[in-house]
């Protein structure tokens, strides 16, 4: 076995969009920064699992509550004409989404890191976490060069599946209470050549046949101005298809949400029921099952959806979509009533507005709780403190909460917004020679909001 090069201030576990910016925003700081990733790339849920597109920087009356590092993320891809920003989101579940090209994703996050001084480290897995002394002391990593050992005076867990925190010892809760299920997983599929315009006449004709949650009149509205198209229906079609055993995938609809670039439209529509995200041999059935799913699926748009007949199969993920699976218990556990109530904490270090939104681990319903549309809820920094090892904190969607508050966190905009507190926190500590529970939360929040990020 042997060490990595050196001994770094900040070691970032997992390189999805959340560890991407914690690893930016540590480095920014002055901290020498060790980013390490399974993947070959940046991204994660992005880039190597197809979601997209990014939903939601918005509250429900339109008005931006995610900032900072993440919107200089969508700055960066509009300069090089890798997507058109926030536009409205014409299935009406959210004002706003923000479609993106995954490939110039990777570039734009692996630029950030780099120009912030990070060392980037992929094709590597953790294999183990050494601990003594209540602290976190080195990561046993596997790559090519064999079993190496990663030192740090701070590790953030980034990796979704609290991966390195579970291994650590810091105590978790896996799925919802009672039986442990997960919301299913679904295998994204990228499709090109399809017929946006087609889609678009389509919808204005046959409106019934979509759903539009919070009203048919704002969708049509939306549908006749939008830029990219995001829908979910052709109700009719898959309806009598489910019936016949055409498709057997167990989703009410089909959903799907164009790309920044026009006719490549990536297909949210398989789900995976039953599997356990943090078990390898369910994961490879999860990805069996899902490619399998998407080949009804494509065949099904093919045949039946107006605008699809001429779609061009792209590819499915590299990996399949996991919503869910270790929740760590923190100093403080985010509640569902706390982001319904909209809670003010002490210690609030981004803010977010997406729904509580949580896919059925048992069927094809999705439970939807919507907050006030004109306001925004709080994620404290004590969600991302894990107490013992004293020297981790946790960033992405496997910090501290419930999981139905998860089903609201998770994605990615506001994923991003707390890897930017996690990796700030992580660099101000390196700096200042003291631990996460530590840190003086005044000088966090004066940090994040010399750096753009909105906090109230």
């Amino acid at each position: 076995m042997s060490e990595v090069e050196k001994t770094y201030d900040v070691v970032v576990c997992g390189g999805g969009v959340s560890g991407s910016v914690a690893a930016t925003a540590a480095a920014r700081l002055g901290a020498s920064v060790l980013l390490v990733e399974k993947h070959a790339f940046l991204g994660g849920s992005l880039t190597a699992m197809g979601v997209g597109p990014m939903m939601t920087f918005h509250n429900g009356a339109g008005e931006q509550v995610v900032r900072g590092i993440p919107q200089e993320v969508v700055d960066r891809l509009m300069a090089i004409g890798a997507s058109p920003g926030h536009i409205e989101d014409t299935t009406t579940y959210c004002s706003h989404v923000t479609p993106f090209d995954s490939e110039a994703m990777k570039q734009v996050l692996e630029e950030m890191v780099v120009e912030a001084g990070g060392t980037l480290l992929y094709h590597t897995q953790l294999a183990d976490v050494e601990t003594a002394d209540d602290r976190v002391t080195g990561l046993l990593l596997c790559n090519k060069a064999g079993l190496t050992r990663a030192r740090a005076k701070l590790f953030i867990d980034s990796t979704g599946d609290a991966d390195l925190c579970s291994r650590a010892g810091v105590p978790f809760q896996l799925g919802r209470p009672g039986d442990n299920a997960s919301q299913p997983m679904t295998m994204n599929l990228k499709v090109a050549n399809v017929d946006s315009e087609k889609i678009r006449r389509y919808v204005l004709d046959n409106p019934e046949d979509f759903a539009f949650e919070n009203g048919r009149e704002i969708g049509l509205r939306r549908l006749q101005r939008a830029r990219r198209l995001s829908l979910a229906g052709f109700y009719r079609a898959w309806r009598a298809a489910r019936e016949s055993g055409e498709v057997s995938v167990p989703r009410e609809y089909v959903l799907f949400f164009e790309t920044a670039t026009p006719g490549v439209f990536i297909i949210n529509t398989s789900r995976v029921l039953g599997k356990n995200a943090t078990d390898p041999f369910d994961l490879t059935m999860a990805e069996v099952e899902g490619r399998r799913q998407n080949n009804e699926i494509f065949a099904f748009l093919k045949k039946h959806c107006p605008g699809f007949e001429n779609a061009i199969r792209c590819d499915s993920a590299s990996q399949v979509g996991v919503r869910e699976s270790r929740h760590v218990r923190g100093l403080h556990t985010l509640t569902a009533e706390e982001l319904r109530e909209q809670v003010s904490f002490p210690d609030t270090i981004c803010r977010g507005a997406y729904p509580i939104d949580i896919h059925s681990p048992d069927g094809a319903s999705v439970n939807t709780t919507h907050v006030r549309p004109d306001g925004a809820y709080a994620v404290p920094y004590r969600s991302l403190v894990v107490g013992t090892p004293r020297n981790l904190l946790v960033v992405g969607r496997c910090l501290s909460a419930t999981n139905e508050a998860f089903g609201a966190v998770r994605v990615t905009p506001i994923a991003m917004a707390i890897g930017h507190a996690g990796g700030a926190a992580a660099g101000l500590c390196a700096r200042g020679g003291c631990d996460p529970v530590d840190l003086d939360y005044g000088l966090l929040r004066e940090t994040l909001l010399e750096q753009g990020a909105r906090l109230d």
